[in-house]
């Protein structure tokens, strides 16, 4: 293919504006150094009128980049963590090729082929800078002129990427292609442009820009700019929403909400009835005039007395925040509980065993698989759940033993209304069978028929002096309250 008809697309113009142009120098220049030996020593092959030495001490300088890149990739495999589990790895698939690891050599080759391909970004952001700048009214208002019909009726949207691809790279393509006669001024065949005959020019292909060339400097100069913009531009959001949404100002970010909860609210009420397609029309003009010069020397002049009514109105605000948004100034409390659990000895006294966060009931799952109850043995071993902290200073016992017998339908147990509040297990001579025993495997007799009544499922007592089962339990109680959190521990 002829070098004729290979464009290379990148920004010619005017540097794509930055916010601050005295921005720090990048810590690319030795990237940059590197970058003019590894040209000189292509340059160096295409002339053979340099010296052999030369050429050596450009081998000599290559291979000691080299080394020192191996040697910065080693103390960077020693500074980054691995890859472990803890991150979330994409599933590989069928035809998609494995992403490498960070290293310098790979990310300088990826950087030099993103910078000689990017061009075609900037020449895009500096049109729509220079169309709606209005450096040619005749365009920008032709760019209204379309907005407009596209807002008066929707239904032309798809037709856009459409006459883009006609207008923007197909006829400049076969124009291209089909280049106009060249006349003088006063030869009378100047009739106009002709596409008869066959292709005498050789058709446009796109290709990177070439390593250190002017071209691929204009790339570095326009994405450093970029970044700059992007760096300021994240910043000063981040400056406006973050502090106002993070509720770190709890009641001005509650107010917010209940103000787009409302907002929503009433959206879903009334939008197909707001006029979108005026309010659409009506905003791109708007913002389109905003930047025409006279607009922005306008804005500039009357921006000096903005500042003193936005104060005002967010004094405003922050006094209506103040006196109608109540917030809770304690911090929630909870009930925690633990059981107390003690077993009979075979001397018939009771031993202290656990403490557990289970009654260890007669039916409960661990009894009847045969689990020993899990639990600390002192009082003093019992902390509160993560992320809480305790309220009181001690705990108290649960007067009430009957209630949380009946909120857990716990079964097979006696409850002492008085005293100490223990919960006993019924002795039951059959308490070896856990479980649903099947009555066919006893022996039938005449008293059998007479059906027996039933027993309760609990029963009360005081202090008395029947049998008891193998287990006791009682229930302590105690508030909790939640932890701050501090930084250090959320970052």
């Amino acid at each position: 293919m002829d070098d004729n008809g290979t464009a290379f697309l990148v920004n010619r113009d005017d540097p794509i504006p930055t916010i601050y142009l005295n921005t720090p120098s990048t810590p690319s220049s030795s990237s940059h150094k590197r970058g003019e030996s590894h040209d000189s020593e292509q340059s160096d092959g295409d002339t053979p009128s340099r010296h052999r030495g030369i050429r050596g001490r450009i081998s000599a300088l290559k291979e000691k980049t080299r080394v020192q890149d191996r040697l910065i990739e080693k103390l960077l495999a020693q500074v980054i963590p691995p890859d472990d589990g803890q991150f979330a790895q994409d599933d590989p698939t069928p035809g998609r090729v494995a992403k490498p690891n960070f290293n310098l050599p790979t990310m300088s080759n990826n950087f030099r082929r993103f910078n000689a391909r990017i061009g075609v970004v900037f020449v895009f952001q500096a049109r729509v800078i220079r169309l709606l700048s209005w450096r040619q009214p005749t365009h920008t208002l032709s760019f209204l002129a379309v907005y407009t019909f596209v807002c008066l009726d929707p239904s032309l949207l798809p037709l856009l990427p459409l006459v883009v691809l006609l207008v923007s790279i197909l006829i400049p393509s076969f124009i291209a292609r089909h280049p106009a006669a060249e006349f003088s001024l006063t030869s009378e065949q100047a009739i106009g442009y002709s596409a008869h005959g066959p292709p005498i020019a050789p058709a446009i292909t796109v290709k990177p820009v070439k390593d250190l060339s002017r071209d691929f400097f204009h790339n570095m100069r326009d994405l450093q700019n970029s970044m700059e913009d992007f760096s300021q531009m994240h910043d000063a959001i981040v400056k406006l929403v973050v502090p106002r949404t993070n509720f770190s100002d709890e009641a001005f970010s509650s107010a917010l909400f209940v103000v787009l909860f409302a907002a929503c609210l009433l959206m879903s009420l009334a939008a197909n009835i707001i006029p979108w397609r005026l309010i659409f029309l009506i905003g791109g003009w708007a913002v389109t005039f905003l930047g025409h010069p006279l607009v922005q020397k306008k804005l500039e002049t009357a921006q000096k007395g903005v500042h003193p009514q936005s104060d005002k109105a967010m004094t405003g605000i922050e006094k209506w925040v103040e006196r109608d948004v109540i917030l809770d100034s304690a911090p929630e409390t909870r009930e925690v509980e633990i059981f107390e659990l003690q077993r009979l000895s075979g001397a018939g006294e009771w031993e202290p065993w656990v403490f557990s966060a289970s009654p260890y009931d007669p039916l409960s799952p661990a009894r009847i698989s045969g689990e020993r109850p899990s639990g600390t043995r002192f009082f003093e071993d019992v902390q509160p759940p993560q992320g809480w902290e305790w309220s009181e200073k001690k705990w108290a016992l649960d007067l009430w033993s009957r209630e949380w017998v009946e909120e857990r339908i716990i079964t097979g147990v006696e409850i002492e209304t008085e005293g100490e509040r223990w919960v006993y297990d019924i002795y039951d001579e059959n308490a070896v069978k856990i479980g649903v025993i099947d009555g066919s495997t006893f022996t039938k007799s005449k008293d059998s028929e007479v059906p027996k009544p039933s027993k309760p499922s609990w029963e009360e007592g005081e202090d008395s002096d029947g049998r008891r089962g193998e287990w006791r339990r009682r229930r302590w109680v105690r508030l909790v309250k939640r932890k701050s959190i501090s930084r250090e521990a959320v970052q």
